[in-house]
C-alpha cells in the first residue's frame, strides 16, 4: 500500500473511533459485560491509547512486550469523560499520522519483531505491523466498544454506513 493509502485508512479509521468515543456514556465508565471483561471505560481509554503505538513501531524494530527483567509498562489510567477520550484519540492519532507521514517507503518495509520475555515471536514488516497491530486492532475494539453500547442502548453511530439506530443517514 502506497503512503497516501496508508494515511487515507489511518485517518477513516481515527475517524470511526472517533464517532463510536462520542457515543461512550459518561455515567457507564464502570460498567462491564462480564466480570472478565474490561469495563467500558477501560476499554474505551485503551482504543484511545493504540495509535500511540505507531511512533514506537516505526522508529524501531522490535519490542518486547514482557521484557525478562519483569518490568511492566505504566498502567493506563481509565480517562473519566467523553470529551478525554475523544482528546486522547485526536492526539495520539495525530502524532501517529505525522509519524506514518515521516517513514520512508524503505523503512517501512523493513522488519520489526515481537519479542516475549526476549524471546522473539513474530516478525514482519512495519507496514503490515501498523496495518494489524494498530488499524486492525483499532478497528477491533471500536467493534467491541459498538456491542457494548448497544448492551446498554445506547445508539450505535455509524462507522461503515447505516446502522439499527442511524439507517438513514
Amino acid at each position: 500500500m502506497s503512503k497516501q493509502g496508508r494515511l487515507t485508512a489511518f485517518d477513516h479509521i481515527v475517524a470511526g473511533s472517533r464517532a463510536i468515543l462520542q457515543a461512550v456514556p459518561e455515567e457507564r465508565m464502570d460498567w462491564r459485560p462480564h466480570e472478565k471483561s474490561w469495563t467500558l471505560g477501560q476499554l474505551a481509554t485503551h482504543l484511545t491509547n493504540v495509535p500511540n503505538w505507531t511512533m514506537a513501531t516505526l522508529s524501531t524494530s522490535e519490542f518486547d512486550i514482557s521484557p525478562a527483567d519483569g518490568s511492566d509498562p505504566p498502567p493506563l489510567t481509565a480517562l473519566a469523560t467523553t470529551a478525554e477520550l475523544v482528546d486522547a484519540l485526536d492526539a495520539g492519532a495525530a502524532a501517529a499520522r505525522a509519524a506514518i507521514e515521516g517513514i520512508s517507503d524503505e523503512d517501512i518495509a523493513g522488519p520489526w519483531t515481537m519479542l516475549v520475555a526476549g524471546e522473539p515471536r513474530f516478525t514482519l514488516t512495519k507496514s503490515v505491523v501498523l496495518r494489524t497491530f494498530i488499524m486492525d486492532h483499532m478497528i477491533h475494539h471500536r467493534a467491541q466498544l459498538g456491542v457494548y453500547l448497544r448492551m446498554l442502548d445506547v445508539p450505535v453511530p455509524q462507522v461503515f454506513g447505516p446502522t439499527a439506530d442511524f439507517p438513514d443517514m
